[in-house]
């Protein structure tokens, strides 16, 4: 069995070749050939001395398909609690009170063939990666196709990845407007970006900025409020958001005007929406606009089993609403082959974790 860092990930993990092993996985999800237990968060009453209110918190998702040839079991420790920040924004954040000042994410994947674990894997690069890569097929298959401009609200993590992701799936885009609550992080990252990618990324001093007149919005943030006024869009304007309502908090990006607005609406997973009670995609339904049935999965949507834009001025949104077991499955599978190529990682014996008794 081998045991892989975020830096091994790093080494070998191609953005256009994850997006495709996403891609061959949602389709494969929908054709009945993988499958994906929905993300779970459970919290104990255990806190952190010396961060009231943060308490412990354990999330796991698994899944498989068939391409990968594994199942995955992707989990997280954490110490999770919400900050306020300087202008009255929440956002999410996690402690890094492991061992060194580090956090605890892992993907472990089973053979499906032999049963055994095949590898264990640091989560955050990937995690970084395949929500990019979710969100960039999204922007593909809704979009449309000659945009200039684009907002971004974020400038994190995710945000990285979804810039990166966005200019692959849309090379038009010549300008990027981004937005986040702190002034020094969002001038930083505008500089920071213009200078890798060569495109005008430019910070805003207010959500409106980033919105008006984009043919593309973004949001990749770990806030729990609404980024912007769905008022503000523009027609034809293409919306995605990663935050929605987790069954534990209520978070969401973007607000009831943007998801009534929406003539087009897809989101990564129907069944989370459901086992979450998101209520933010929900609410279209309740209020009398959209059929649940109207608002079909990713999958559906790249097997041409649901439409996308059918016209330049139809808003359309795309919710990616969830991590999924079998993203880690599919990319897990792909960064291990690559990294048994090169000899990356670190090999312990497998039978190590096997019994020769039956469980």
């Amino acid at each position: 069995m081998r045991i892989l860092s975020n830096s091994d990930v790093e080494q070998v993990l191609d953005p256009d070749e994850c997006m495709a092993v996403l891609e061959t996985a949602y389709r494969e999800h929908t054709l009945g050939q993988a499958a994906n237990r929905p993300r779970n968060h459970t919290y104990f009453p255990v806190e952190d001395a010396d961060h009231p209110g943060f308490g412990f918190r354990f999330k796991s998702q698994e899944g498989g398909n068939v391409a990968s040839g594994v199942w995955a079991l992707r989990i997280t420790s954490d110490m999770a609690g919400v900050e306020v920040l300087a202008g009255g924004e929440r956002r999410r954040r996690l402690l890094p009170v492991a061992t060194g000042g580090t956090y605890c994410g892992l993907i472990t994947l089973y053979s499906m063939k032999h049963l055994e674990p095949v590898a264990v894997i640091h989560d955050s690069f990937i995690q970084k990666m395949r929500v990019g890569a979710t969100t960039a097929l999204g922007i593909r298959e809704l979009a449309n196709p000659d945009v200039p401009l684009a907002g971004l609200f974020g400038s994190g993590w995710q945000a990285q990845s979804h810039l990166a992701y966005l200019l692959r799936v849309r090379p038009t885009v010549e300008e990027v407007r981004v937005y986040s609550p702190t002034r020094e992080h969002r001038e930083e990252f505008a500089r920071t970006w213009s200078s890798r990618t060569g495109k005008r990324i430019v910070a805003v001093g207010d959500p409106k900025g980033a919105v008006e007149d984009c043919g593309v919005v973004i949001c990749a943030t770990a806030g729990f409020d609404p980024c912007f006024d769905g008022e503000w869009l523009s027609p034809g304007t293409h919306v995605t958001c990663i935050t929605s309502p987790d069954g534990t908090a209520m978070r969401r990006e973007l607000d009831d005007t943007t998801f009534d607005r929406a003539e087009v609406i897809r989101v990564l997973s129907r069944e989370q929406v459901a086992h979450d009670n998101q209520i933010d995609i929900m609410g279209p339904v309740e209020r009398g606009y959209k059929t649940f049935d109207e608002i079909a999965d990713l999958g559906s949507l790249l097997l041409g089993r649901a439409t996308g834009r059918t016209s330049p001025e139809q808003i359309t949104l795309f919710a990616n609403n969830t991590g999924m077991g079998l993203q880690f499955a599919a990319v897990g599978s792909y960064v291990l082959a690559k990294c048994e190529a090169l000899g990356l990682g670190h090999v312990v014996p497998t039978e190590w974790f096997l019994e020769d008794t039956s469980p």
